[in-house]
């Protein structure tokens, strides 16, 4: 992929946002951050469940969209644990619509797809890593997100369309659909208020590159516009860069809540997806990697809130 050009200092502000699977934990983050901009983005229902009615649901959104657009394909239910018939369906309607979708020619056009820097880094040895790296999936999650960058990019290169692969540390913050097993931090959380165990299957020396997802948001929007304005194809690692512990992540929880969270160490037969160092580092857009700022203890009480305002009727004031 083409090589960081720096920032365009003349970026156009007029073009439309679309955000795919807005309702997520990034996808809705990603549209705070659109807003805070002056950018109001369209959303799409999807029936995903369905892979022809999803198709047809996309086909005929951006058909209603004129001028150019960027688009923000933050959608995906997937998971280190979901079947591989599962990811295939995810994956073949993300195919199906680039195949179908022809973009206007006269405008220039921009693709964001959310990639895991988890999934396609599994298997790797000798952290960080970063944009240079040999992917090394060991899991069909892993697999299926390799998979998809290679769709965006077939299809950028055969419509001229601007395109940005993130991929993504690990995402946590207010809107965690904690029905999912993901997320860390969001199930410490609800396991802290609700006081029900949670099981931990990996060793708590095990490190991780958490992001706050609105940090993740504002540097999804501002590098997307730019590989946008360039008419650029480009791969970048997003991660806070700070490599933090299970067990620190613990013990941030234990300080501020005053309370031990109620964990038991456990076995899963996904265990064996879950490498011991994830470090990650970005080589790529510097400038849009400082937007990381977040300290974890912070985004850890700002999910601890959300995640109390999900659970029980009235959050219980922690100490500052």
């Amino acid at each position: 992929m083409d090589v960081d050009p720096g920032p365009d200092p003349h970026p156009d502000q007029a073009r439309t946002a679309w955000v795919i699977g807005g309702g997520g934990l990034l996808g809705s983050a990603v549209c705070r951050r659109l807003r805070a901009l002056g950018r109001e983005p369209r959303t799409t229902i999807v029936p995903w469940e369905d892979r022809d009615n999803a198709v047809t649901a996309l086909l005929a959104a951006v058909e209603g969209l004129a001028g150019a657009l960027e688009v923000y394909w933050c959608a995906g239910a997937g998971v280190v644990a979901t079947s591989e018939e599962d990811l295939a369906v995810e994956m073949a309607i993300l195919e199906q619509f680039l195949e179908r979708w022809q973009p206007d020619g006269r405008h220039r056009h921009g693709f964001f797809l959310a990639s895991s820097a988890g999934g396609v880094y599994a298997g790797a040895r000798g952290g960080p890593f970063t944009e240079h790296t040999e992917p090394a999936p060991l899991s069909p999650y892993g697999h299926a997100k390799l998979r998809t960058e290679v769709i965006a990019t077939e299809f950028a290169q055969r419509t001229g369309t601007a395109l940005l692969v993130g991929r993504l540390a690990n995402l946590y913050g207010p809107g965690q659909d904690l029905s999912k097993p993901q997320g860390l931090v969001s199930a410490l959380c609800r396991a802290q208020l609700s006081r029900q165990p949670i099981s931990v299957y990996v060793s708590l020396d095990t490190r991780r590159d958490y992001l706050f997802v609105d940090d993740a948001a504002a540097m999804v929007v501002a590098a997307t516009g730019q590989v946008t304005d360039h008419g650029v194809r480009a791969l970048k690692v997003i991660a806070s860069e700070r490599s933090t512990t299970v067990g620190a992540v613990l013990g941030d929880l234990h300080r501020i809540t005053r309370r031990r969270p109620p964990i038991v160490l456990g076995t899963s037969p996904q265990s064996g997806f879950q490498v011991r160092d994830l470090r990650l580092r970005s080589v790529a857009w510097p400038h849009t990697s400082a937007l990381a700022r977040t300290p974890l203890s912070a985004g850890i009480a700002a999910t601890l809130r959300s995640t109390g305002s999900q659970i029980v009727p009235v959050l219980p004031r922690w100490p500052t």
